[in-house]
């Protein structure tokens, strides 16, 4: 990072401060405790094979499909790669004062996702185990980086993420059909829906406070988003199956992410635009267009998918 976008950078955190100290009381009033061990069928478990002598793990003891098999598989790893998110937040908005204290507090909310999906997994026999610590050992490995140049651009990615994320989650504890793993994933998507009011209600400040510079941020976020799992062993093909299934495809995104996002935001009612943020407001109504495009002729696609039985929901 340049100099001068370091500077801009810092002033961008020191006029937000304000803001992240009143959403982070308003976070911490709404944010109700849960404890991970409640999640998981401990009386219906049985021992692994290794020091117990248990049962190896086979193939037909998961009675969920494979699509959501996929999904979950994605939920975790990506729920796993914690200790990057925080690095890369912590380095972006700093340790100190309420920034601080919203990153760890995030952080703690954070981790007990991973804790309790693969516990509830594992007792459900819902994976294969071996297979699943030798893909978060790979996933974990590589790390992750958003990419992402400043403050505006991080800060408008974890929004769209945290949304995409709860939606996510939801979708995929209904498809499992079974009625603990639905109120384990609302659960934890009742936490990624209190980060994305924080992140977006932060990020409406963000654009009142340099309009042009937070839309032009926004767009390329939203022009070029990519999940926090993309680097994931499998991730295509995987997220193929997820889609086909209606648990996270393009219409998902559009409808209950962006489309509601942009919304909320006011991005389509700003009128404080010079050309730059005009220009960057009209690559997000074209992005737009395409991803309705792209989700009408994918449609096709998972309707034969459905018919030829390749997904298995």
């Amino acid at each position: 990072m340049s100099d001068d976008s370091a500077l801009k950078s810092a002033g961008i955190l020191a006029s937000l401060e304000p803001v992240v100290a009143r959403l982070l009381d308003r976070h911490l009033a709404a944010a109700k405790p849960w404890f991970p061990h409640v999640y998981t069928p401990w009386s219906e478990a049985t021992d692994y094979d290794g020091p117990l002598d248990g049962e190896p793990w086979r193939a037909g003891q998961s009675v969920m499909s494979p699509a959501v098999q996929d999904s979950f598989t994605v939920s975790l790893l990506t729920e796993d790669n914690l200790p990057s998110y925080h690095f890369e937040i912590a380095t972006r908005f700093g340790r100190d004062g309420a920034w601080g204290t919203w990153v760890h507090r995030w952080t703690a909310e954070e981790d007990r996702h991973a804790h309790a999906l693969r516990s509830y997994l594992h007792a459900r026999r819902a994976l294969d185990p071996v297979v699943l610590e030798e893909q978060r050992m790979a996933h974990l490995s590589r790390g992750f980086d958003s990419g992402r140049p400043g403050v505006l651009h991080s800060l408008a990615y974890v929004t769209v993420q945290e949304m995409a994320t709860r939606e996510a989650h939801r979708n995929t504890g209904k498809a499992c059909g079974d009625p603990l793993g639905e109120q384990l994933t609302a659960r934890i998507a009742a936490d990624e829906n209190l980060h994305m009011l924080f992140y977006r209600d932060l990020y409406r400040a963000a654009l009142d406070l340099d309009p042009d510079a937070a839309v032009t941020a926004l767009a390329d976020v939203v022009c070029d988003f990519r999940m926090p799992g993309a680097t994931l062993p499998g991730f295509q093909e995987r997220s193929l199956r997820i889609a086909a299934a209606g648990i996270y495809n393009l219409d998902v995104h559009r409808e209950h992410v962006l489309l509601p996002l942009l919304r909320t935001l006011g991005v389509w009612d700003r009128t404080d635009l010079t050309a730059a943020g005009d220009q960057a407001r009209e690559r997000i109504g074209l992005h737009l267009e395409q991803v309705e495009r792209n989700a009408a002729r994918f449609r096709s696609v998972f309707a034969r998918m459905n018919a030829d039985g390749d997904i298995g929901v």
